[in-house]
Protein backbone atom coordinates (compact mmCIF):
# COMPACT_ATOMS: atom_id res chain seq x y z
CA UNK A 1 0.00 0.00 0.00
CA UNK A 2 0.87 3.41 -0.52
CA UNK A 3 2.57 5.35 2.62
CA UNK A 4 1.32 8.59 3.63
CA UNK A 5 2.52 11.49 1.99
CA UNK A 6 2.56 9.87 -1.57
CA UNK A 7 -1.06 11.08 -2.76
CA UNK A 8 -4.30 10.55 -1.82
CA UNK A 9 -4.92 6.84 0.11
CA UNK A 10 -6.37 4.10 -3.02
CA UNK A 11 -9.73 3.03 -2.39
CA UNK A 12 -9.67 -0.67 -1.91
CA UNK A 13 -12.67 -2.46 -2.06
CA UNK A 14 -13.25 -6.50 -0.95
CA UNK A 15 -16.68 -7.84 -2.23
CA UNK A 16 -17.29 -11.29 -0.58
CA UNK A 17 -21.06 -11.45 -1.70
CA UNK A 18 -21.75 -12.93 -5.49
CA UNK A 19 -18.04 -14.18 -5.74
CA UNK A 20 -14.38 -12.46 -4.28
CA UNK A 21 -13.31 -9.45 -6.01
CA UNK A 22 -10.54 -7.40 -4.86
CA UNK A 23 -10.48 -3.90 -6.23
CA UNK A 24 -7.98 -1.39 -5.67
CA UNK A 25 -9.00 2.33 -7.05
CA UNK A 26 -11.84 0.19 -8.70
CA UNK A 27 -9.51 -1.92 -10.55
CA UNK A 28 -9.55 -5.96 -10.12
CA UNK A 29 -6.49 -7.12 -8.60
CA UNK A 30 -5.79 -10.54 -9.95
CA UNK A 31 -5.46 -13.43 -6.59
CA UNK A 32 -4.46 -16.74 -6.47
CA UNK A 33 -7.37 -18.92 -5.05
CA UNK A 34 -5.39 -20.28 -2.38
CA UNK A 35 -4.25 -16.26 -1.16
CA UNK A 36 -8.09 -15.14 -1.69
CA UNK A 37 -9.13 -18.09 1.36
CA UNK A 38 -6.58 -16.13 3.26
CA UNK A 39 -7.68 -12.70 2.68
CA UNK A 40 -11.53 -14.15 2.67
CA UNK A 41 -11.24 -15.44 6.51
CA UNK A 42 -9.73 -12.41 7.64
CA UNK A 43 -12.35 -9.70 6.54
CA UNK A 44 -15.19 -11.91 7.78
CA UNK A 45 -12.98 -13.06 10.72
CA UNK A 46 -11.42 -9.67 12.07
CA UNK A 47 -10.28 -10.61 15.57
CA UNK A 48 -9.29 -14.15 15.28
CA UNK A 49 -5.35 -15.07 15.87
CA UNK A 50 -3.35 -16.50 13.99
CA UNK A 51 -4.01 -20.02 15.40
CA UNK A 52 -7.09 -19.92 14.92
CA UNK A 53 -6.81 -18.37 10.96
CA UNK A 54 -4.86 -21.27 10.41
CA UNK A 55 -6.89 -24.16 12.40
CA UNK A 56 -9.95 -23.00 9.72
CA UNK A 57 -7.59 -22.91 6.84
CA UNK A 58 -5.75 -26.14 6.48
CA UNK A 59 -7.96 -27.98 9.25
CA UNK A 60 -6.12 -31.43 8.30
CA UNK A 61 -2.80 -30.57 9.12
CA UNK A 62 -0.88 -29.85 12.44
CA UNK A 63 -0.98 -26.55 14.17
CA UNK A 64 3.16 -26.22 13.53
CA UNK A 65 2.52 -26.36 9.61
CA UNK A 66 -0.84 -24.63 9.48
CA UNK A 67 0.95 -21.84 11.03
CA UNK A 68 4.18 -22.04 8.26
CA UNK A 69 1.46 -22.16 5.72
CA UNK A 70 -0.11 -19.06 7.49
CA UNK A 71 3.13 -17.49 7.49
CA UNK A 72 4.12 -18.12 3.70
CA UNK A 73 0.33 -16.87 2.66
CA UNK A 74 1.29 -14.08 4.92
CA UNK A 75 4.64 -12.96 3.48
CA UNK A 76 3.26 -13.51 -0.34
CA UNK A 77 0.48 -11.10 0.06
CA UNK A 78 2.60 -8.38 1.81
CA UNK A 79 4.38 -8.17 -1.54
CA UNK A 80 1.93 -7.12 -3.55
CA UNK A 81 1.32 -3.26 -3.18
CA UNK A 82 -2.56 -3.63 -3.15
CA UNK A 83 -2.04 -5.78 0.09
CA UNK A 84 -5.37 -5.27 2.06
CA UNK A 85 -4.00 -6.59 5.36
CA UNK A 86 -2.45 -5.22 8.74
CA UNK A 87 -0.56 -7.00 11.34
CA UNK A 88 -1.89 -6.07 14.73
CA UNK A 89 -0.20 -8.13 17.50
CA UNK A 90 -1.13 -11.95 17.13
CA UNK A 91 -3.81 -10.72 14.73
CA UNK A 92 -4.33 -10.14 11.19
CA UNK A 93 -7.01 -7.82 9.84
CA UNK A 94 -7.92 -5.71 7.03
CA UNK A 95 -7.02 -2.33 6.90
CA UNK A 96 -8.90 0.72 7.81
CA UNK A 97 -9.75 1.71 4.92
CA UNK A 98 -10.99 -1.16 2.88
CA UNK A 99 -15.01 -1.13 2.23
CA UNK A 100 -15.98 -4.74 2.83
CA UNK A 101 -19.32 -5.57 1.50
CA UNK A 102 -20.69 -8.13 4.22
CA UNK A 103 -20.09 -4.92 6.98
CA UNK A 104 -22.68 -2.95 4.90
CA UNK A 105 -25.18 -5.83 4.67
CA UNK A 106 -24.59 -5.79 8.88
CA UNK A 107 -24.94 -1.89 9.49
CA UNK A 108 -27.88 -1.64 6.89
CA UNK A 109 -29.68 -4.64 9.35
CA UNK A 110 -28.85 -2.71 12.25
CA UNK A 111 -30.66 0.46 11.08
CA UNK A 112 -33.14 -1.61 10.32
CA UNK A 113 -33.77 -3.18 13.75
CA UNK A 114 -33.43 0.73 14.71
CA UNK A 115 -36.36 1.60 13.00
CA UNK A 116 -34.49 3.41 9.77
CA UNK A 117 -35.77 2.68 6.24
CA UNK A 118 -32.44 2.70 4.66
CA UNK A 119 -32.40 3.10 0.51
CA UNK A 120 -30.24 0.11 -0.22
CA UNK A 121 -32.11 -2.25 2.00
CA UNK A 122 -33.18 -4.05 -1.22
CA UNK A 123 -29.69 -4.92 -2.44
CA UNK A 124 -27.71 -5.35 0.35
CA UNK A 125 -26.74 -8.54 0.92
CA UNK A 126 -29.21 -9.98 -2.20
CA UNK A 127 -25.85 -12.35 -3.39
CA UNK A 128 -25.33 -15.34 -1.10
CA UNK A 129 -21.40 -15.28 0.28
CA UNK A 130 -18.72 -16.65 -1.79
CA UNK A 131 -20.64 -19.05 -3.78
CA UNK A 132 -18.90 -22.27 -5.27
CA UNK A 133 -17.12 -22.46 -1.79
CA UNK A 134 -17.54 -24.89 0.53
CA UNK A 135 -15.18 -24.59 3.51
CA UNK A 136 -16.62 -25.06 6.72
CA UNK A 137 -16.71 -21.13 7.68
CA UNK A 138 -18.08 -20.35 4.11
CA UNK A 139 -20.88 -22.02 4.97
CA UNK A 140 -21.65 -21.25 8.56
CA UNK A 141 -20.89 -17.51 8.03
CA UNK A 142 -23.32 -18.19 4.57
CA UNK A 143 -26.05 -19.21 6.37
CA UNK A 144 -25.78 -16.45 9.29
CA UNK A 145 -25.64 -13.60 6.56
CA UNK A 146 -28.72 -15.33 4.69
CA UNK A 147 -30.82 -15.22 8.04
CA UNK A 148 -30.17 -11.63 9.16
CA UNK A 149 -30.63 -10.59 5.68
CA UNK A 150 -34.05 -12.47 5.56
CA UNK A 151 -35.04 -11.04 9.07
CA UNK A 152 -34.15 -7.66 8.14
CA UNK A 153 -36.19 -7.55 4.98
CA UNK A 154 -39.10 -9.52 7.40
CA UNK A 155 -38.89 -6.80 9.96
CA UNK A 156 -38.86 -3.74 7.20
CA UNK A 157 -41.87 -4.91 6.23
CA UNK A 158 -43.21 -5.58 9.59
CA UNK A 159 -42.13 -1.73 10.19
CA UNK A 160 -43.77 -0.54 7.09
CA UNK A 161 -47.13 -2.17 7.70
CA UNK A 162 -47.22 -0.54 11.39
CA UNK A 163 -46.81 2.88 9.67
CA UNK A 164 -49.11 2.51 6.68
CA UNK A 165 -47.37 2.32 4.38
CA UNK A 166 -48.47 -0.88 2.27
CA UNK A 167 -46.29 -0.77 -0.72
CA UNK A 168 -42.98 -0.65 0.63
CA UNK A 169 -44.32 -2.90 2.99
CA UNK A 170 -45.24 -5.39 0.38
CA UNK A 171 -42.33 -5.08 -1.87
CA UNK A 172 -40.05 -6.12 1.41
CA UNK A 173 -42.07 -8.68 1.88
CA UNK A 174 -41.85 -9.98 -1.48
CA UNK A 175 -38.14 -9.20 -1.86
CA UNK A 176 -37.96 -12.20 1.34
CA UNK A 177 -40.44 -14.44 -0.76
CA UNK A 178 -37.95 -14.35 -3.54
CA UNK A 179 -34.83 -15.11 -1.42
CA UNK A 180 -36.92 -18.21 0.47
CA UNK A 181 -39.79 -19.25 -1.20
CA UNK A 182 -40.79 -22.07 1.61
CA UNK A 183 -40.57 -19.77 4.02
CA UNK A 184 -43.87 -18.86 6.02
CA UNK A 185 -42.91 -15.70 7.46
CA UNK A 186 -43.11 -13.42 4.15
CA UNK A 187 -46.20 -14.87 3.01
CA UNK A 188 -47.91 -14.52 6.45
CA UNK A 189 -47.06 -11.20 5.90
CA UNK A 190 -48.26 -10.66 2.45
CA UNK A 191 -51.48 -11.92 3.43
CA UNK A 192 -51.74 -9.70 6.31
CA UNK A 193 -50.59 -6.70 4.04
CA UNK A 194 -53.42 -7.58 1.50
CA UNK A 195 -55.86 -7.87 4.75
CA UNK A 196 -55.19 -4.42 6.18
CA UNK A 197 -55.70 -2.73 2.20
CA UNK A 198 -59.32 -4.46 2.61
CA UNK A 199 -57.84 -7.03 -0.27
CA UNK A 200 -59.63 -10.19 0.74
CA UNK A 201 -59.43 -11.59 -2.15
CA UNK A 202 -55.42 -11.16 -2.89
CA UNK A 203 -55.27 -12.51 0.79
CA UNK A 204 -56.71 -15.60 -0.09
CA UNK A 205 -55.21 -15.83 -3.33
CA UNK A 206 -51.77 -15.45 -1.33
CA UNK A 207 -52.89 -18.20 1.20
CA UNK A 208 -53.25 -20.77 -1.26
CA UNK A 209 -50.62 -20.18 -3.82
CA UNK A 210 -48.25 -20.74 -0.71
CA UNK A 211 -50.59 -23.47 0.52
CA UNK A 212 -50.18 -25.52 -2.39
CA UNK A 213 -46.66 -24.87 -2.86
CA UNK A 214 -45.69 -26.06 0.24
CA UNK A 215 -48.06 -29.33 -0.32
CA UNK A 216 -46.08 -29.73 -3.42
CA UNK A 217 -42.49 -29.19 -1.86
CA UNK A 218 -42.61 -30.39 1.31
CA UNK A 219 -46.02 -32.13 2.04
CA UNK A 220 -46.80 -29.88 4.73
CA UNK A 221 -49.74 -27.65 5.22
CA UNK A 222 -49.71 -23.80 6.62
CA UNK A 223 -49.04 -22.85 10.72
CA UNK A 224 -52.34 -22.71 12.71
CA UNK A 225 -51.18 -19.00 12.86
CA UNK A 226 -50.90 -18.56 9.31
CA UNK A 227 -54.29 -20.54 8.56
CA UNK A 228 -55.72 -17.83 11.95
CA UNK A 229 -55.49 -15.06 9.74
CA UNK A 230 -57.96 -15.86 7.08
CA UNK A 231 -60.32 -17.81 10.00
CA UNK A 232 -60.45 -14.12 11.39
CA UNK A 233 -61.46 -12.20 8.28
CA UNK A 234 -63.38 -15.16 6.44
CA UNK A 235 -65.57 -15.76 9.43
CA UNK A 236 -67.77 -12.89 9.00
CA UNK A 237 -67.71 -13.08 5.53
CA UNK A 238 -68.95 -17.05 5.54
CA UNK A 239 -71.70 -15.65 7.83
CA UNK A 240 -72.81 -13.05 5.87
CA UNK A 241 -73.36 -15.85 2.77
CA UNK A 242 -74.37 -18.87 4.74
CA UNK A 243 -78.14 -19.85 3.46
CA UNK A 244 -80.91 -18.49 5.71
CA UNK A 245 -82.22 -21.95 7.90
CA UNK A 246 -85.59 -23.36 5.82
CA UNK A 247 -88.79 -21.91 6.95
CA UNK A 248 -91.51 -23.93 8.66
CA UNK A 249 -92.46 -26.73 6.39
CA UNK A 250 -90.23 -26.10 3.62
CA UNK A 251 -87.75 -28.87 3.35
CA UNK A 252 -84.40 -27.90 1.56
CA UNK A 253 -85.18 -25.81 -1.68
CA UNK A 254 -88.67 -26.64 -2.19
CA UNK A 255 -91.55 -25.94 -0.42
CA UNK A 256 -93.77 -28.94 0.98
CA UNK A 257 -96.22 -30.48 -0.86
CA UNK A 258 -99.38 -30.69 0.14
CA UNK A 259 -102.50 -32.19 -1.75
CA UNK A 260 -105.53 -30.24 -2.89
Amino acid sequence: MPTAGTGPAPRVSLQLLGGFRLLHNDVPVVVPRGLQRVIALIGLRPAATRSHLAGLLWPETSEERALSSLRTALWRLRQDPCCPLVTDGDTVRLGPTVHLDTDELVEVAARVRDGDAPDVVGTAGRHDLLPGWYDDWVLLERERLRQLRLHMLEQLAGNHLAAGRHGEALEAALEAMAAEPLRETPHRLVVRIHLAEGNAFEAVHAFYVYRDLLLRELRLEPSPAMCALLDETLAPIRHATRPPPPRPGVTGRFPRVTGR
